[in-house]
């Protein structure tokens, strides 16, 4: 199944709320994503642009994009960002079909 890195900032209101009565949301996040037919890899919370990252194995693009916008029509989310990934020995053949294609650059 393809991971997928999603990466959200809370809105303040949620951020407010989780001050009010803090807890892990990571079992209702679970819950939706194996509904969805995929998997809860892991969560945290992190620094800068974004407040948490998680990483979950979905079945297919049409999933993640779901997964998205149960979050999304949530509120919680001032942005939401999900970023398909590459295991290394996808990334490894995704070299060698670039090396392989024949393609040259302009001028090459």
């Amino acid at each position: 199944m393809p991971y997928y890195m999603i990466q959200m900032a809370y809105a303040g209101e949620a951020w407010a709320a989780q001050v009010q009565n803090p807890q892990d949301r990571s079992e209702a996040i679970r819950a939706v994503v194996e509904e969805l037919g995929g998997r809860l890899v892991g969560r945290w919370f992190c620094f800068g642009e974004y407040d948490s990252v998680l990483i979950t194995e979905m079945p297919d693009n049409v999933s993640a994009a779901a997964q998205a916008i149960i979050a999304s029509a949530g509120g919680g989310p001032k942005a939401f960002k999900t970023t398909p990934l590459l295991t290394v020995e996808e990334g490894t053949e995704a070299l060698r079909k670039a090396g392989s294609s024949g393609y040259r650059p302009p001028g090459g």
